[in-house]
């Protein structure tokens, strides 16, 4: 069984470094957005900002991954490969990556990893709809660590949004999930998007999760294309990720990939974030 790594307050304190950054490169990748640019333009302003902080990808070179971000559009769900394809007017694309800092007292890497979908020009009211209701998803799935006692009430809380907001509309992926985060990118322990009978280990101070809804608008069955990385969905329905990176602290909880800790979003449900002791 994989263990969960339990950070220190100064440690979580790097990962929010790293967090600030994959931020801020997404940032620059969202800003590149527009009809006519190509999935690759993407992926070279979010490594411009990666590389101006000192930092480096988590993306790539992972299983030999190719580039910094996944640039997925439309039917593809997630891991999308950034390369010459061109983005068009009414597109629907999700930009998912990560940066790593090293502390250099101790040579230990810490990472981010966040996601965000945005629309192309003036996309359809149905693909921004699936947009918002995933992202309104995500933050309530991280409300629920603030007062949940195991992490599978992440993916229950994740769930009755969407459920009690759309009945059925919408389809959650579960062949994907979320997942511990720290000193590698991919930890201990699995954060699932829905819910399950097996609630799974305990929430504690030190954990830090990535929390990443994935919905679509038909059947949650998938398959990989030819690159091996690219996953769509079998029926071509539409797909949308976000995600963000969160730490459990000795006073609170705290969005490591939001520069605010999530103070805007999560104070619209009832839930104050608390910065990570110095």
């Amino acid at each position: 069984m994989r263990r969960i790594e339990y950070k220190t307050d100064a440690q979580l304190a790097w990962m929010a470094k790293a967090g600030v950054v994959t931020s801020r490169a997404l940032d620059a990748a969202v800003a590149a957005v527009a009809p006519g640019k190509t999935t690759a333009d993407l992926d070279s302003a979010f490594r411009e900002i990666i590389t101006a902080n000192g930092a480096t990808s988590n993306f790539l070179g992972y299983y030999d991954y190719p580039a910094m971000i996944c640039a997925s559009v439309n039917d593809e769900v997630v891991h999308g490969i950034p390369g010459p394809r061109e983005l068009l007017a009414g597109d629907m694309v999700s930009i998912d990556g990560g940066a790593v800092l090293t502390d250099p007292a101790t040579g230990k890497t810490w990472n981010g990893d966040s996601a965000r979908t945005v629309m192309v020009g003036n996309a359809s009211a149905e693909r921004r709809e699936l947009s918002e209701i995933t992202r309104a998803a995500l933050w309530h799935g991280i409300a629920a660590v603030a007062s949940a006692r195991k992490v599978g009430e992440i993916g229950v809380a994740i769930e009755q949004f969407v459920r009690e907001e759309t009945g059925d509309k919408y389809g959650i992926i579960e062949d994907f999930v979320g997942h511990g985060i720290g000193t590698s990118m991919h930890m201990a322990p699995d954060v699932l998007n829905y819910a399950a009978r097996d609630l799974g280990p305990r929430l504690k101070k030190g954990m830090a999760l990535a929390i990443e809804p994935m919905l679509v608008t038909g059947s949650i069955e998938t398959h990989v294309l030819a690159d091996d990385w690219t996953i769509k969905t079998n029926d071509g329905g539409d797909a949308c990720q976000w995600e963000h990176s969160v730490a459990i602290h000795s006073d609170g909880i705290w969005v490591l990939t939001a520069e605010d800790g999530g103070a805007s979003e999560l104070s619209k449900l009832g839930v104050t974030v608390k910065p990570i002791p110095a």
